[in-house]
């Protein structure tokens, strides 16, 4: 049962569905697979803040029966298929904790996003752990734990959506909801050894929030595979009046544009990182140049470039600072906040709302002098994060300076497309020596999220990764 039950749950979800489809599986089944492996293996990695078993169970059977009664109706692209949602999201009937104590009180309506999973036919299974707000590319949080990187649990799955990246490296779930203000889709994706792409700003809702940490912030998922990124997208794509920002329609499905191979594309890579005084491990500039290698035996044309990145910390830090300002004065009990929580509010003091409104007009200037890099190119290919996944801990005891200042290693390649709003997705690319994944981060023009699928998925044709999987050990 435990080989058949990670075969079903390192599939994939659209193999997932698929089985579904036709016959091979029924959606309580896969649920109760997922359901037995979580129960294993997650007390020893941290990835569910709730699981919501009897709920996802109800839900898969309620399908299966939509199914047996009416087997020639069309089914929803992720018909009886169960995925996680970071805990930042709304659950009907759970509450969102945000990763803190601050809230008890269940919401009544889901999140735009997972209405949209239900719609496709989804079973949300459970939630998934993060550090408070999201505030850290470390998962580690005084309420509820820490989550570990399955491929070695002394280490940080990365952050902020460190436990959806878990649950999907660690064959719990198939997929599952993230979100990136700053590389909190990437950075867990690439510590684990995921796709995960960061959309354009205003292609995912954020309903019922009108934006997430204002212009910095996106939802989107973590996946083993970049299909399974696209037909996610597939559903998740789209926004609402309610939202903020809105992101040009794409002109074709997502999962149909892989159809499309890119062409020869002007790729130009670069290890320089946009966060000045940091300095990338070598492990992680030879996977770029790997990489590089394997781009040009694909036809493109990749050439070194040397880019001019702007200065994105004042926008960076009034739109971090307003961010979580807005969603700490939304929670129950902000007396529960966490002690480096509240200095970061005492530090949002200095950024009042017209501070962070100018901050999100300067993001708007920086994208257009970002703009100018891709007259040149279509891609920019760099490293994701700086440094190899650091141990578990890195919060512990830290003030909001020593945490600011651990986190800069791994936001220095990423926080920059958070403030222009550009793609950016990280695509993994083997192992380090100590075992743990390497990964790259390709950046598009904006609005173009196409080209780095398409890219990645060549990528993934010439050097398969979800192949190799962690070795777990149950509690």
């Amino acid at each position: 049962m435990d080989r058949d039950d990670a075969e079903l749950m390192f599939q994939g979800v659209e193999r997932q569905a698929e089985s579904v489809r036709t016959g091979k599986v029924t959606s309580r089944a896969l649920v109760e697979a997922a359901l037995r492996r979580i129960a294993r293996f997650d007390p020893a990695l941290g990835a569910f803040r709730v699981v919501l078993a009897e709920q996802a169970l109800a839900e898969a059977d309620a399908l299966d029966a939509e199914t047996e009664r009416n087997p020639e109706q069309a089914q929803g692209p992720l018909h009886g298929v169960p995925i996680a949602v970071k805990d930042e999201l709304d659950v009907a009937g759970q509450v969102t904790t945000f990763g803190g104590a601050a809230n008890h009180t269940p919401v009544a309506a889901d999140s735009e996003a997972v209405r949209r999973l239900r719609a496709a036919g989804a079973v949300v299974i459970g939630k998934t752990t993060m550090p408070e707000f999201g505030q850290w590319p470390f998962t580690e949080s005084d309420t509820h734990g820490t989550a570990r990187n399955p491929w070695a649990i002394t280490r940080t799955p990365g952050g902020s959506s460190g436990g959806s990246a878990v649950a999907v490296a660690a064959g719990l779930v198939g997929a599952a909801l993230g979100g990136d203000g700053g590389g909190s889709i990437r950075i867990p994706a690439a510590c684990c050894g995921l796709f995960g792409l960061k959309p354009q700003r205003g292609r995912v809702s954020t309903v019922p929030n009108a934006h997430l940490w204002y212009a910095l912030g996106t939802v989107g998922p973590l996946t083993r595979s970049v299909r399974d990124a696209a037909l996610l997208y597939d559903v998740l794509a789209g926004t609402t009046p309610a939202d903020r920002w809105s992101a040009r329609p794409v002109t074709t499905g997502w999962l149909r544009a892989l159809e499309t191979p890119p062409g020869r594309l002007r790729i130009g890579y670069s290890a320089k990182p946009a966060v000045p005084g940091v300095r990338p491990h070598p492990e992680h500039v030879e996977a770029m140049l790997e990489t590089v290698r394997a781009l040009r035996e694909l036809g493109h044309d990749v050439r070194e470039v040397s880019p001019r990145y702007p200065d994105a910390t004042a926008s960076f830090a009034a739109q971090f600072c307003g961010g979580v300002r807005a969603e700490a004065v939304a929670v129950e009990r902000p007396d529960l906040l966490e002690a480096r929580t509240r200095s970061t509010l005492a530090l949002a003091r200095l950024f009042p709302e017209s501070a962070v409104e100018r901050g999100i007009r300067a993001g708007e200037r920086l994208a257009e002098r970002a703009d100018r890099m891709f007259t040149t190119m279509d891609l920019l290919l760099t490293p994701v994060v700086a440094a190899r996944p650091r141990p578990v801990g890195a919060l512990d005891g830290a003030g909001l300076l020593t945490a600011l200042a651990r986190s800069r290693p791994m936001v220095a390649y990423t926080a920059l497309w958070n403030v222009t709003g550009h793609p950016a997705a990280s695509v993994p690319a083997g192992h380090g020596t100590d075992g743990l994944p390497l990964a790259v981060q390709l950046v598009g023009r904006r609005d173009d999220e196409v080209s780095v699928l398409r890219v990645a998925a060549q990528l993934e044709e010439a050097r398969p990764w979800a192949g190799r999987r962690p070795q777990l050990t149950a509690r």
